[in-house]
């Protein structure tokens, strides 16, 4: 596309261009793209202009900034607001991709993860896009959800590759930053509402206000909201005007609980769920009356939750040992964790392996240590992705929830608190590596590595 047909709606130019992709990461800039640089958080796009050059791109959107390069440059006021209609413009085929979007504090990788497993088994070509990566793409994202940019582009390429649904994972973040505004999303359901991000939203009800922007949108048809929340009467108010469906651990006629995950009943089903944790029971449920949602029948959908598998480092067994990674970092999914091991193996002892990530909300800090201190029988303190804060200060604020009575080591080489768990591990114990999961680098002021809790636990148990 022309730059100039892409901007007709915008502002008028005689640059004459030809324009192969839109970009606002100078970092993942590919030959052919229009640079869009705007003002960030802490940096402006502007300072990375020369990186985004030497990857390729061919032009420049500047918002107000003034700015000298080498290439073509077109200056726009208030630019962040055009990025819908630029994205709409150039990536026309997104629109048609029709979207299921998950949102809440925890559980959405989880659910995301179900229903995609769910409709390929029923023969329904989907991608997912979150936590974990995209699937049936190139472009990868840090982010929970993408940017806007990076989220058109997805979905304009699964539409040209015969992909007409996605599963998309909404965070709070994302709903603030529009970054999925004029999206075809159909269908939203809710996990649950606990503390996190507060450093960002300040307050919970601010937080829970961000989260209702997904669910009054026009184009949602049908929610689907977890009963069991305390929040979850607020989010089925605001929502008359949609087909609204609830789901709780009641739908199960029975649960048992065994050490490979729960026997239930559901329906005239008796089956098995092999996942540990009375939330990835809801989770289950979140995913089957989405899928029903959709039109397919019960009796269709639940024999195939056998073949189910985990997302990566969601609970995820390390074996031989009783010892598992899990990706939670919030008080509400550490405690929920921890309760979980003690519930499917109530005569070992908990210990975990857990940090706190720097420059993130510091309140929850104290009450993970407080809670994990009340729940787990030992405690080793490490660092989780300690960015531009030094490391100390974010274990003291964990300590700080913690009773001076109770042993614990701190070990802040992150390797060695797993190699030092791992290789310790009595036989009457079960371990949990929290905060992490399936991330694959850590990240400090001055580098980032690459570390792989999994990896890491892994190698260990060889060593044994």
């Amino acid at each position: 596309m022309n730059i100039s047909q892409l901007l007709a709606n915008i502002v008028q130019t005689k640059i004459d261009i030809e324009i192969k992709g839109l970009c606002l990461n100078a970092q993942s800039t590919q030959p052919g793209d229009l640079f869009i640089a705007l003002q960030g958080k802490l940096t402006h796009g502007a300072d990375y202009i020369n990186q985004a050059i030497d990857k390729g791109c061919v032009a420049i959107l500047v918002d107000s900034k003034e700015i000298e390069c080498v290439i073509p440059s077109i200056r726009i006021d208030n630019l962040s607001q055009y990025l819908q209609t630029l994205a709409n413009t150039f990536y026309k085929n997104a629109i048609k991709v029709n979207i299921i979007s998950i949102t809440g504090t925890n559980g959405k990788t989880s659910v995301a993860y179900f229903i995609s497993q769910l409709l390929t088994k029923l023969g329904i070509k989907n991608g997912l896009i979150g936590t974990l990566g995209i699937t049936h793409s190139q472009q990868l994202s840090l982010n929970t959800t993408p940017d806007i940019l990076t989220l058109y582009q997805v979905l304009d390429n699964y539409y040209q590759n015969n992909i007409h649904h996605a599963i998309l994972e909404v965070s709070s973040h994302a709903l603030t930053q529009d970054r999925i505004a004029g999206l075809n999303i159909k269908q939203a359901i809710f996990t649950n509402l606990t503390q996190d991000h507060l450093d960002y939203h300040h307050t919970l009800d601010k937080y829970q206000a961000t989260k209702e922007k997904l669910f009054v949108l026009d184009t949602v048809e049908s929610v689907i909201l977890n009963q069991d929340d305390s929040h979850y009467k607020h989010f089925l108010n605001i929502t008359k005007d949609k087909k609204r469906i609830s789901y709780s651990l009641g739908d199960f006629d029975s649960i048992k609980t065994i050490e490979q995950g729960f026997l239930v009943q559901l329906d005239h089903y008796v089956f098995e769920i092999p996942f540990l944790g009375e939330f990835n029971l809801l989770n289950i449920l979140a995913a089957l009356n989405s899928v029903e949602a959709l039109g397919f029948k019960r009796d269709d959908i639940i024999p195939l939750f056998y073949q189910l598998l985990p997302p990566p480092g969601r609970m995820q067994r390390i074996e031989p040992h009783l010892a598992w990674i899990d990706y939670a970092h919030t008080p509400d999914a550490i405690g929920n964790a921890i309760t979980t091991l003690k519930k499917h193996y109530p005569n070992f002892k908990i210990r975990i392996v857990f940090g706190c990530g720097g420059n993130r909300d510091k309140d929850k800090r104290a009450e993970m240590g407080k809670i994990a201190s009340n729940l787990a029988d030992t405690i080793i303190l490490t660092n989780d992705n300690p960015r531009s804060e030094n490391p100390k200060t974010i274990i003291e604020n964990i300590l700080s929830g913690i009773d001076d009575s109770y042993k614990l080591d701190i070990i802040e080489n992150r390797q060695l608190a797993i190699e030092t768990a791992i290789t310790t591990l009595k036989e009457n114990e079960c371990l949990l590596i929290a905060g992490k999961g399936h991330e694959t680098i850590q990240q400090f002021s001055d580098k980032t590595i690459y570390l792989n809790d999994l990896e890491i636990a892994q190698n260990s148990t060889k060593a044994i």
